[in-house]
């Protein structure tokens, strides 16, 4: 399953290069090469996504897997998306809709 994960790569400065999951995207890494970068993170994947199993949670699925094409409107006040928004790149996530997705799915799945 950790195979199947979207990685973002980003280049930084101070220690070469930084990857997370798209999925799980509290899973990151870096490392000298985008290579040795990319094998740290597959190996924290796989030690998150067995501490997920066993401890009764499910995985995310690979995006993959199912395409997502639905879409889904929220009204909130702009208090409201600058908290949710903040909350989101202190968990990780780049995106608020990746966050909300991420954070609701976890509660129902």
């Amino acid at each position: 399953m950790a195979e199947q994960y979207r990685l973002i790569l980003e280049p930084e400065s101070e220690v070469g290069y930084l990857v997370r999951a798209l999925e799980m995207p509290g899973v990151f890494a870096d490392g000298p090469t985008p290579d040795a970068c990319v094998a740290a993170v597959r190996e924290a994947l796989v030690a998150a996504i067995s501490v997920m199993i066993e401890s009764g949670q499910t995985p995310p699925q690979p995006a993959a897997v199912d395409r997502r094409s639905a879409q889904v409107n929220i009204r909130l006040t702009p208090r409201e998306k600058l908290l949710l928004e903040e909350q989101a790149r202190q968990d990780g996530f780049r995106g608020l809709s990746d966050f909300v997705r991420a954070k609701l799915m976890s509660k129902i799945a």
